[in-house]
């Protein structure tokens, strides 16, 4: 499912339009950005969490060439899926 398909699912479920829908899509997806870049959790009571993890720096294997490369640490963002949601993927 991509946005515009979740837009017009949102639309449908709410019984809101379509210009609605995708306003509050696009308002939660840009909320969740802005506290995620500021390091704040966003927990969503029976669907999921999301937060910041670091990555700590690395030392990788190019495959083809077999050279050794770092990576360096890293933030990056990630979803823990609360109960609610496992248990209706079930």
């Amino acid at each position: 499912m991509n946005k515009a398909e979740l837009v017009k699912a949102v639309a449908e479920k709410a019984g809101v339009g379509a210009a609605d829908a995708g306003a509050v899509v696009g308002a939660l997806v840009d909320v969740v950005a802005e506290a995620l870049a500021r390091r704040e959790e966003v927990v969503l009571v029976g669907f999921g969490t999301f937060k910041v993890t670091e990555r700590a720096e690395r030392v990788a294997r190019n495959p083809r060439t077999g050279e050794t490369i770092r990576i360096p640490a890293s933030r990056v963002p990630v979803f823990k899926a609360g109960k609610g949601l496992k248990d209706a993927v079930k």
